[in-house]
């Protein structure tokens, strides 16, 4: 057919660029041929029937409304002059745009997308809808700009569709080359056309999909079902999401080498803030963290984390909380909604409150962190320490911290702290298989001095229970599951067996390696193979004297080769335990002792104290424990500590006249979690002599439920007030206590500012540290980081360094790098936060909840040991190593040293003209020197034997022995003349000069001293105990520091740190005053199955046995 519709003979189509003019013709006519048109043709009749069809059907009353629609008006422009041209033929060579149909696709697709997204139910589509319309619309006008320009420049340059494609892009990309132009004015105004709508269209899509993709951001998208089923995933529920418990639990789950293809996937409803945004942006964390937005409480969100393929699901509790018990339940609905969404997920559930513990007990496993906490800091008052040595042991470390540094007690102590607990069956291992069928401690024994390893328990296979150093009866079997506290777990030691091998076809067999670094010395493996055996006997029953006036325990040394210069032996550990040789008075020791030794002083006005399970338990899910309880409860109003009853008249601590010294703990209401703080305390294997009475120093009334509980227990009180008030602590008798706990209060977790809820707490401790300088203080905080104002000094050198080592330490990527911290190390500050990594170990060590209850007291099972302390005195130093300690500990009396706690002296580098502003005694270490040259072993004066049943307790219980600080300042004066000769020059100038510093301190000793007294005679309380501990002198002070109880403040002045060694090398030398952490087998654990021996063994040991000196190792 004819391009011309006229019968016009065909012409060749060309532009002439200096006509003005525009040839129509092909423009407007085309070539069409009949087959084409007639399809075209039924097509437009179908599309205009339909859309007619559509009108109709969604008719509303306007149709102006409907036929002013771009969809058709698009359609009649495609469809009428086809139906037009059925009837007049010559209009059927006319142009048509029929490629604008593609405009019609595109609104066809997106209903198409629509109504599949809802016929499969799936509402979360919006992005992959959003990007599909950009997309469309994309392409859409790159194919009519096209299409169109194309069919215009017929009548120009008669451009291809290829050329035309480019210059389209070209165009929309606004790259805008120049070499391909339209040449008409059509084609020109189509092109203005185009970039008009692509102007309007393509930004109002963008918009649209960036506002997507933020939202998608903050919620977090979702975690595909492909990807739950090819790979593994943990979920993480917090209520709201902080930076420090994200590192920290980011940090401790990925430390494990069997979880590094783990992936992460938090579940919050709260926004990602800032901080966290940042750090899931560094590729250590973009490609293994996944954040959604959303509620544990909705499925849907339940179903985007894929809880349901989710290998564990940890569930935290918002410890900032105001309100701490709504944050409990709120983490109740959430373990609720999760077990109900996905029954097979395993929960891991932190809990706040004690009470709320027993609506989630059907978690795998739960941490209740009152219970912990107190527990804690209970036992920090009888060992030292015990926080850090805990925090320690659930931190997982390489061992690697502070290696670099110049000082040895930071690479000792950063070594040690990679100890952690591992376990293992005993028949598939290397350490322990060896020893199967002899008793737990021949194996604990020689498992440590061969390997290094520290055995503290097992596991019956046929038992679930886990038992704490089973003791010597207990025989090992192959299908037991051995936990041990090593550097490392047993298959990365493997290269210490080849060693080992190879040492023994050398001939070499008796010496191990510790940790495959270093052998042990000759003399350290000789000593604990024990060249002379002691009789058992003997060994434990003999009585040691009390040198220097103090008790405590001795480990006896053996006088039959202890003479001259032969090296004295200890006992063999045996294989099999022989009950004639075990001693059943040290197992039922306490009882007897409260039978049979009433003291002198209590006369016959003490009360007698009987063992059995507290009657009322303040909550449910309280683990019984068998305790010192008094015969009948004492009532209510005895309780009271500052205000007397119609039973007993007494007002103050003093009046009451204990023997111990107190214990005072600050919390701010009576919670159930106290409860635990008095419960290991008073635990039926603590010795009666040694029970601390114990005040609760409360700023709000408890309640009668919680009296209910307490009033069972001996020597415990309480009374409203609190730390920040003088007048309190001088009435809850401060100045007669040895521990103050300061723990964190409630109202005071949250702070508009970040890390300022400890700033209260603080101030108090440091002024509490400058009224009270002998008072022993734990301060429980919120943010472990604001440890480092504890004892804060702009000016110490010594802590600025220590500064830098944290910041090097963090940089290393530790996580651990507060350790280092003076008052951390000491044991003398804790952050409950801490101990979030033991819920997130115990993803990989299931047995981590458990292991930590029996040390703290919390769970008590039948035939497991407990956590205790022993002390090394001068006397016991003949022992040398802990290697040979650990065989005497066994073969006597059967504990298991896991670590030594201790204190030595160190130099601190501090600027001359530092004053500190501290008010504690300074006295120099030449004064400190000069004043033990005079005195007993190690300080201890000749006539303070006497004086008190524990050493711990003589210094300061005689006002006569602490004269007045003026009183002194005679003798001081001449031994300052003394030593003045010895300095010449510059040197003797900085030395007085120091002096003078050291007068003045204690000038403001006294006027805060003063300050105490005058209020104690304001509020009618004696001022004697508190001129007792005021006016310490030099002797005094290093009493106090052999003793192991002066606090953080003294430490620094008197030139001392402490510091925690948990499982050191066999060979390490004991020190004096290190105290030595003991986990001590169960007193009642083989009652019932050797009564009769005990029976008769007693009668015949008992009376060689002084009860009050036998060889005990107690603190």
């Amino acid at each position: 057919m004819s391009g011309c519709s006229w019968g016009c003979p065909k012409q060749n189509y060309t532009f002439n660029e200096s006509s003005s003019e525009i040839n129509w013709a092909p423009i407007l006519w085309v070539e069409r041929k009949v087959a084409l048109w007639a399809i075209q043709v039924i097509v437009a009749i179908i599309s205009f029937l339909e859309t007619m069809l559509l009108i109709y059907l969604s008719y509303k009353g306007n149709i102006w409304e409907q036929i002013f629609r771009v969809p058709f008006i698009l359609e009649m422009i495609n469809t009428l002059p086809f139906i037009i041209t059925i009837f007049w033929p010559p209009l059927r060579n006319l142009f048509i745009p029929v490629f604008l149909n593609c405009w019609l696709a595109k609104h066809a697709l997106e209903n198409m997308i629509n109504d599949f997204h809802r016929a499969i139910l799936r509402s979360q589509s919006a992005m992959f809808n959003q990007v599909l319309i950009l997309f469309c619309t994309l392409l859409c006008l790159v194919f009519t700009g096209t299409c169109g320009i194309q069919h215009l420049e017929r009548a120009g340059d008669n451009l291809s569709l290829l050329t035309s494609f480019y210059f389209c892009i070209v165009t929309f990309s606004t790259v805008g080359y120049g070499d391909v132009t339209p040449k008409i004015w059509p084609s020109q105004l189509l092109v203005v056309i185009m970039i008009c709508v692509a102007l309007v269209v393509l930004p109002l899509q963008f918009e649209e999909l960036v506002y997507l993709w933020m939202e998608r951001q903050k919620s977090g998208g979702n975690y595909s079902r492909h990807r739950a089923q090819t790979e593994k995933h943990v979920i993480l529920c917090v209520s709201s999401l902080k930076i420090d418990l994200l590192m920290d639990f980011l940090n401790e789950f990925y430390a494990h080498p069997r979880l590094q293809d783990y992936y992460v996937v938090i579940l919050c409803p709260t926004e990602m803030d800032i901080q966290v945004r940042r750090v899931l942006q560094i590729p250590l964390w973009s490609q293994r963290v996944i954040y959604l937005q959303g509620s544990a409480l909705k499925d849907q969100d339940l179903m985007r984390a894929k809880m349901d393929n989710g290998e564990a699901c940890f569930i935290l509790s918002s410890r900032n909380e105001v309100d701490r018990t709504a944050a409990d339940h709120q983490t109740i609905l959430r373990a609720w909604a999760v077990k109900d969404f996905a029954p097979n997920c395993p929960l891991y559930v932190q809990i706040l409150k004690p009470e709320n513990k027993f609506h989630v007990k059907f978690a795998e496993h739960v941490v209740c962190e009152e219970e912990c906490k107190y527990a804690m800091l209970a036992l920090n008052c009888i060992c030292p320490a015990t926080s850090t040595l805990i925090t320690l042991l659930v931190h997982t470390s390489r061992g690697q911290e502070g290696q670099d540094s110049p000082e040895q007690w930071q690479r000792m102590y950063g070594r040690c702290s990679g100890n952690e607990v591992y376990h293992v069956r005993m028949g598939d291992s290397k350490f322990f298989r060896e020893y199967e069928g002899k008793s737990f401690t021949y194996a604990a024994f020689h498992a440590h001095k061969k390997y290094g390893v520290c055995l503290i328990g097992l596991k019956r296979e046929d038992n679930k229970s886990i038992l704490l150093n089973p003791g010597p009866r207990h025989i090992l079997a192959a299908s037991d599951t051995c936990f041990y506290i090593n550097i490392t777990k047993e298959e990365n030691s493997a290269f210490i067996f080849k060693q080992e091998e190879k040492q023994k076809r050398k001939g070499f067999g008796g010496q191990g390696l510790y940790e495959g670094s270093s052998r042990l010395p000759v003399h350290s493996i000789i000593a604990s193979m024990g060249t002379v055996a002691m009789d058992l006997q003997n060994t434990e029953c003999r009585p040691t004297p009390s040198g220097g006036g103090g008790g405590g325990s001795k480990l006896a040394l053996p006088t039959e080769n202890g003479s001259g210069s032969r090296r004295p032996s200890i006992a063999p550990v045996l294989e099999v335990a022989d009950s004639s040789t075990l001693l059943p008075c040290d197992l039922l020791s306490d009882q007897s002792e409260d039978e049979m030794t009433p003291s002198e002083d209590e006369g016959l006005s003490v009360v007698e104290y009987v063992k059995g399970y507290p009657p009322n338990s303040p909550y449910i899910g309280s683990s019984p424990t068998l305790c010192h309880l008094l015969p009948v409860k004492a009532p209510f109003c005895c309780l009271r500590l500052d205000k007397g009853c119609k039973h007993n008249s007494y007002e103050d601590a003093k009046a009451y006249g204990f023997k111990n010294k107190l214990i005072i703990v600050s919390a701010e209401t009576a919670g159930n979690g106290l409860y635990n703080f008095i419960v290991p305390l008073r635990a039926y294997y603590r010795p009666r002599r040694e029970l601390n009475p114990i005040v609760l120093l409360l700023d709000n009334k408890p309640d009668h439920h919680f009296l209910e509980a307490i009033c069972c227990f001996p020597m415990v009180y309480y009374m409203e007030g609190s730390v920040d008030n003088l007048d309190s602590l001088l009435r809850c008798g401060v100045i007669y206590a040895d521990n103050l706990v300061v723990a964190d209060k409630e109202s005071t977790m949250s702070a508009e500012e970040d890390y300022m809820a400890d700033a209260k707490t603080i101030v108090n401790v440091q002024t509490m540290f400058r009224l009270f300088p002998s008072l022993s203080i734990t301060t429980e905080l919120t943010h472990p980081s604001n440890m480092r104002f504890m004892q804060f000094r702009a000016k110490d050198s010594y802590s600025l360094a220590l500064s830098k080592l944290e910041k090097r330490e963090r940089e290393n990527g530790s996580n651990l790098a507060f350790m280092f911290r003076l008052p951390f190390a000491a044991g003398r500050v804790f952050s409950i936060s801490m101990l979030d990594t033991l819920l997130y170990q115990s993803f990989v060590k299931d047995y981590m909840i458990p292991i930590t209850r029996l040390l703290l007291g919390l769970d008590t099972t039948p035939g497991s040991g407990y956590l205790c302390a022993m002390k090394i005195s001068e006397d016991d130093l003949w022992i040398r190593t802990y290697g040979r300690l650990f065989q005497k500990l066994c073969s006597s009396s059967a504990e298991i040293p896991i670590g030594i706690y201790r204190t030595q002296s160190h130099v601190f580098s501090t600027e001359p003209h530092d004053l500190r502003a501290q008010s504690q005694v300074s006295v120099s270490v030449e004064d400190c020197e000069d004043t033990r040259e005079t005195k007993g072993p190690w300080g201890v004066r000749a006539g303070t034997g006497g004086g008190s049943t524990h050493g711990r307790h003589m210094v300061g219980s005689d006002p006569a022995e602490h004269p007045l600080l003026r009183r002194k300042s005679l003798p001081w004066a001449r031994r300052l003349s003394r030593k003045g000769s010895r300095h010449t020059g510059k040197a003797a100038a900085e030395w007085i000069s120091q002096q003078r510093l050291s007068l003045y301190r204690r000038s403001e000793r006294q006027e805060l001293s003063e300050l105490v007294k005058n209020r104690m005679k304001h509020l009618g309380l004696p001022t004697t105990g508190y001129e007792d501990v005021a006016n310490l002198t030099a002797s005094d002070v290093m009493n106090r520091v052999n003793l192991g109880y002066l606090q953080d403040e003294m430490n620094d002045h008197q030139n001392t740190l402490s510091y925690v060694l948990i499982n050191p090398p066999p060979d390490t030398r004991l020190e004096p005053n290190d105290i030595v952490y003991l986990i001590r087998s169960d007193p009642l654990a083989h009652v019932a199955s050797s009564s009769q021996s005990r029976k008769s063994s007693c009668s015949n040991k008992l009376a060689s046995c002084n009860p009050e000196t036998r060889d005990e190792t107690q603190l």
